[in-house]
């Protein structure tokens, strides 16, 4: 039986998946507890699960499946560390630190299908989206990595169109929001778009405060054509237009 990453529920969603192993849901907010809040990746190290269950956790989830193939680090102790997956691919996460700040950026997807000019996301085309548990796993390996476990803020802007794996981004932020998870406020939690609308005015429904960052890079049309190929289905004018609409509905 393939083993299942625990990074990829909700407490809500452990809480119902427990009782199929003969666990009481409350032992998912203990749980939750020792990964993000201790960062704890053992099970044989939650000592206060019975041992029984800590077995039975090890026979069927996962929490650390990255290997890290390589950090580096800047002289301003900007980190960049590249991992891979267990199909082979390859995505980075960056860690930020600023005076009282550590910022957490996060690649939501394997590769790109948007191949902007500046960027290499896109330049071996696009793979696959990330999974929930993939975006938690790089969320949990920038706190372990950066300078007293410290994480403050964090950005989608790694390897990928966030808003392009809409459903997974959604569900990492809710999860690292939680006061049971990392409690980082939304505010903290930037999206970044090329500029997908529709998916902008879906986020506008979500009742969430997360910040929204579009990247336009250019103030004309010919010319963003030219380095930003979605500008030809989603122009200036449509993306201005529908984030002039979202801003008017929350003034």
């Amino acid at each position: 039986m393939a083993m299942v990453d625990l990074k990829d529920f909700s407490l809500s969603e452990l809480e119902r998946e427990l009782p199929q192993i003969s666990a009481e849901k409350f032992r998912a907010k203990q749980i939750f507890s020792w990964i993000y809040q201790k960062g704890v990746f053992d099970f044989d190290r939650m000592t206060n699960l019975p041992a029984e269950l800590r077995n039975k956790l090890k026979d069927k989830f996962f929490i650390i499946g990255f290997k890290l193939v390589k950090k580096s680090i800047s002289r301003d102790q900007t980190q960049k560390l590249l991992m891979g997956l267990d199909d082979g691919n390859l995505i980075e996460s960056v860690i930020i630190p600023a005076d009282d700040r550590v910022t957490g950026c996060v690649s939501s997807q394997a590769g790109c299908k948007y191949a902007c000019g500046f960027c290499a996301s896109g330049a071996s085309g696009f793979k696959r989206n990330l999974t929930c548990g993939e975006m938690m796993e790089q969320v949990l390996l920038i706190k372990c990595n950066s300078e007293g476990n410290k994480l403050t803020h964090i950005v989608f802007m790694g390897t990928g169109e966030p808003l392009d794996n809409y459903d997974n981004v959604l569900k990492v932020i809710r999860i690292i929001n939680s006061k049971e998870s990392l409690n980082i406020g939304q505010r903290r939690i930037t999206i970044s778009t090329c500029g997908l609308v529709p998916q902008i005015r879906k986020l506008a429904k979500e009742g969430l405060q997360v910040e929204l960052s579009v990247s336009l890079h250019a103030a004309d049309d010919l010319t963003r054509s030219r380095i930003m190929p979605i500008n030809k289905k989603i122009s200036i004018k449509r993306t201005d237009r529908g984030i002039k609409r979202i801003h008017q509905r929350y003034q």
